[in-house]
């Protein structure tokens, strides 16, 4: 599953899928599945942290925060549940915190990529205080190593290089190429071309006066008669070697190389007795940073071993200045205590400049916030409306300031709703004084109606949703709170407790508190059939549409759907038709006549509703639909009612051709539908494009 999660995130960071599913996706990971115990819920949480991880920046834009700060607030909520397995709670805790730092990661500057030898040198420099020396073409490891002066239980082997020099240095026989100038070893593909040159013999043109006489100093005593030999016979090639570059043309002269200038004493790594021989200073001072470099005024005589990888003068150790002493920050209890003197002297003088002052001076952490704004809640619940009132002004203003958000206020609302079982009993309308602090919190914009209801789904703590309505309506007007509720677009049978789940027991429960103005439609739809049945004259069904519905739903397509739906469950009445009657798959000839009539006498106010508005006329072709699913789809009705509306010209072609491609999965029936209608539907499209085309000609 995760995988998929992974799949799904990197197609909706390209764009390839449409926001609405990524956010479908999210809401189903983050819903508590029934029978399923918030344990058990790991899975889909990790699922839900790696596609938030992804998408997150793509979805937290505007016009998703209300719908992000949701899915945040329910992140934190179970972030903090011990139920769930610390791995768990940690992740959540890495994703809102992701979320906090405007989704950059911490990680996010940090070089982790590869680095060139240059930067792994200067790093030894800065981090270990040890220069590494690079190894150019010219510097012949092998070359002392293996000579005659060199005591055999020092020799070492090619193959036993490691450490630092596999790294940093250059192996012999990795030249710069062939060709005259170019020092070979005898590893190089080109050993034989250059034997006349003295350095691949292992002998020098002045040793008296060159690095590696000095070098070779401690070994002179144990090996003298090996030295002597060394010096005569390297005499003999230096003769050669000054014969052979007078002869030489000047173009090759270029490439000799003066034996003066080669260093040959080994790297530090290839020594086993380290304090016998002088280490060695890097030939190119530029390759150290300016840090390790030694002052110039300062480089130690030839015969002293330069420190390398240690800077001659380092700088003084600075101490550092005694830390100042920090207040401790306030525990629990006293941020408690402070809380509650600010607010009752807030209460007690009105002074709002004061308490908010008061309440910044106090610098809260984050995590209290909500707990200090159920402080300031509980703390006003036992006195007057007035003072009430003053606590939903000063939080108001806290938010204001910037010192408190929406989401603070939710969290603390929730935990004294969780606190209200024990403050009944003292409190009897505990619940109704904190739905005014929520009416409040809407009508200031501190919290929206599909935030507030969000946590207060499935009847948690009914009936405080409807309460906070009630008071709602109270402090504003119905029309306000009315076209509000419809934008939220909250499900309102989805506030219910699961047994009154149904339409008509959310229509008796708004009625009871006096909301059912929020669902006028709802209301319609039981009073439409039966205004039908009392008169069903097309003038008077008209009439008394326009004296109880108001303009604005004439055009709502929920408005179209009910209307539609009286009509045809008003002819199946007529017709005596129901479900598992004979009838319904073999109508008798009356019963299609009556059928026919009946659609003509309901035409002119079908007309008056959907000329020219193809979207709704799409509408009352789904409410035939759902209203044959009703009746399992008798063979031919769709088909008998589609063929009608369209010889009647109450719906147009284009709205057929539309509800054919509309996906929707809102109205059940749609493929048992596209069955019995495909072949006139193609018909229809068919003849469309004969006609469009006998216009062109």
């Amino acid at each position: 599953m995760l995988g998929n999660i992974k799949f799904i995130g990197e197609l909706g960071k390209l764009d390839l899928i449409h926001e609405s599913i990524l956010h479908k996706c999210i809401k189903t990971l983050l819903e508590k599945k029934k029978r399923i115990q918030l344990k058990d819920m790991g899975e889909d949480l990790e699922c839900l942290c790696q596609i938030m991880r992804t998408v997150g920046p793509r979805l937290d834009h505007e016009k998703a925060k209300s719908l992000m700060d949701q899915y945040f607030g329910r992140m934190r909520s179970l972030m903090n549940n011990k139920d769930l397995p610390a791995r768990i709670r940690f992740l959540l805790q890495d994703t809102v915190e992701l979320r906090e730092n405007n989704w950059v990661p911490r990680k996010a500057f940090i070089d982790n990529g590869p680095k060139t030898i240059n930067q792994i040198r200067q790093d030894a420099v800065k981090d270990l205080g040890v220069f590494i020396p690079p190894t150019y073409q010219g510097m012949r490891m092998d070359f002392f190593l293996e000579g005659p002066f060199m005591p055999a239980r020092i020799k070492l082997d090619r193959e036993t290089l490691g450490g630092l020099a596999d790294m940093f240095g250059q192996m012999p026989g990795s030249g710069i190429g062939t060709g005259p100038g170019v020092i070979q070893d005898r590893f190089s593909p080109t050993l034989g071309r250059h034997r006349t040159n003295p350095l691949f013999n292992g002998h020098m043109a002045n040793p008296s006066q060159s690095q590696f006489d000095l070098a070779i100093k401690p070994f002179m005593k144990s090996n003298q008669g090996q030295n002597q030999h060394f010096h005569n016979q390297n005499q003999n090639h230096s003769s050669q070697q000054q014969v052979q570059s007078k002869d030489m043309p000047q173009r090759f002269k270029k490439g000799q190389l003066n034996a003066d200038e080669i260093s040959l004493r080994p790297a530090q790594s290839f020594l086993l007795n380290k304090n016998q021989v002088p280490k060695l200073q890097p030939q190119i001072p530029t390759m150290m940073p300016p840090s390790a470099q030694p002052p110039r005024t300062q480089t130690p005589p030839l015969g002293q071993p330069p420190q390398l990888g240690l800077k001659t003068n380092p700088p003084l150790i600075q101490e550092k200045p005694p830390k100042t002493s920090k207040k401790p920050a306030p525990s629990k209890e006293e941020l408690f205590k402070m809380t509650e003197t600010i607010v009752t002297e807030y209460l007690n003088s009105k002074n709002l400049e004061d308490a908010v002052n008061g309440f910044r001076d106090m610098k809260a952490p984050k995590h209290f916030l909500s707990e200090m704004l159920s402080k300031i809640i509980l703390c006003s619940l036992e006195r007057s409306d007035e003072d009430k009132e003053q606590a939903s002004t000063l939080i108001h203003s806290l938010r204001t300031e910037g010192l408190v958000t929406g989401e603070n206020f939710m969290q603390a609302l929730l935990n004294v709703l969780d606190q209200c079982p024990k403050i009944e009993l003292d409190i009897p309308l505990v619940k109704s004084y904190l739905a005014q602090f929520a009416a409040q919190a809407v009508i200031t914009e501190l919290v929206s109606i599909s935030e507030l209801a969000h946590p207060l789904e499935n009847g948690t703590h009914f009936p405080f949703f409807l309460l906070c309505l009630q008071q709602a309506s109270k402090l504003k007007d119905r029309e306000w709170l009315a076209d509000l509720f419809q934008q939220s677009k909250v499900n309102m049978q989805k506030m219910l407790p699961e047994i009154d789940q149904n339409k008509d027991r959310m229509l008796e429960i708004l009625e009871g508190k006096g909301l059912s103005f929020l669902f006028p439609l709802l209301k319609l739809e039981k009073e439409l059939l039966k205004q039908i049945k009392a008169d069903p004259a097309p003038q008077s069904i008209y009439k008394w549409i326009k004296d109880n519905i108001s303009p604005k739903l004439h055009t709502d397509k929920g408005f179209v759907n009910i209307l539609m739906t009286s009509f045809l469950q008003y002819i199946s009445a007529e017709l005596c038709l129901s479900e598992g009657d004979e009838n319904l798959c073999a109508p008798t000839k009356e019963q299609l006549d009556q059928e026919k009539q009946l659609l003509l006498a309901f035409k002119p106010v079908m007309q008056k509703f959907l000329h020219d508005h193809a979207d709704l006329q799409v509408s009352a072709l789904y409410a035939l639909q759902v209203h044959c699913n009703t009746y399992a789809f008798p063979k031919g009705m769709l088909l008998r009612y589609f063929v009608n509306f369209y010889d009647m010209e109450i719906i147009e072609e284009d709205a057929f051709l539309a509800w054919k491609e509309d996906i929707t999965q809102e109205f059940p029936g749609k493929g048992k539908a596209l069955f019995q209608v495909n072949q006139w539907l193609t018909w229809l499209e068919t003849a469309e494009e004969e006609e469009s085309e006998e216009e062109g000609d």
